[in-house]
């Protein structure tokens, strides 16, 4: 489980099937098997080195998030799973990314605030609710706004300044983990059966 409160920019040493990620704050305590989420993907480091670390991406991984589309050189948003002693700063996070969404526009506000809006799937929208959360390449945010499958949320200075947004352009593919307890709540309630009408 991850909370979407990132702890730190990696960078993309090599891109591909398998993922090479320099970064130090994290290893702290990664181990061969450890899981990781990179822009909210959640991966097992394979191969553990002082400077980074190395995991193996399947094809649904590279099919349902945009992991397949880094390069050397990019920027990625780092965490490790909580422990039970951790304050859940965000929200609750699988890692299980549900699919990507489009970047429409990223503009400065006052006072170093951004505001994101991001064009989402179809088959994802019903999971969104005014003020719910959602994960966007692994940062737990809060929808200050949801219309024709376009979010919007606020970004903090801190927020701008602490993940890869910075790197962001419109057009970019960002990874989104909907709520799972939306996905719970839907299926429960696809199971019940109401009672007939006269």
């Amino acid at each position: 489980m991850f909370t979407g409160i990132v702890e730190e920019l990696g960078t993309v040493l090599v891109a591909g099937s398998r993922l090479c990620i320099g970064c130090s704050l994290v290893m702290s305590d990664i181990v061969v098997g450890a899981s990781i989420a990179v822009n909210g993907v959640c991966l097992t480091a394979v191969e553990v080195r002082p400077d980074g670390f190395s995991a193996d991406l399947a094809p649904e991984t590279l099919d349902r998030s945009n992991l397949g589309d880094l390069k050397a050189g990019d920027r990625v948003n780092l965490e490790r799973p909580i422990t039970l002693a951790a304050r859940l700063s965000g929200h609750i996070m699988q890692g299980h990314v549900d699919g990507t969404a489009v970047l429409e526009s990223f503009v400065a506000l006052e006072n170093g605030n951004w505001e994101l809006l991001v064009r989402v799937p179809e088959v994802l929208d019903r999971y969104l609710v005014f003020k719910g959360s959602i994960a966007i390449d692994g940062i737990s945010l809060t929808i200050a706004d949801v219309n024709d499958r376009r979010v919007r949320v606020a970004i903090i200075p801190h927020t701008y300044e602490a993940t890869n947004l910075a790197t962001r352009e419109p057009g970019d593919r960002l990874n989104i983990e909907c709520d799972v307890l939306a996905k719970h709540v839907e299926k429960l309630l696809a199971r019940i059966t109401l009672p007939a009408t006269s």
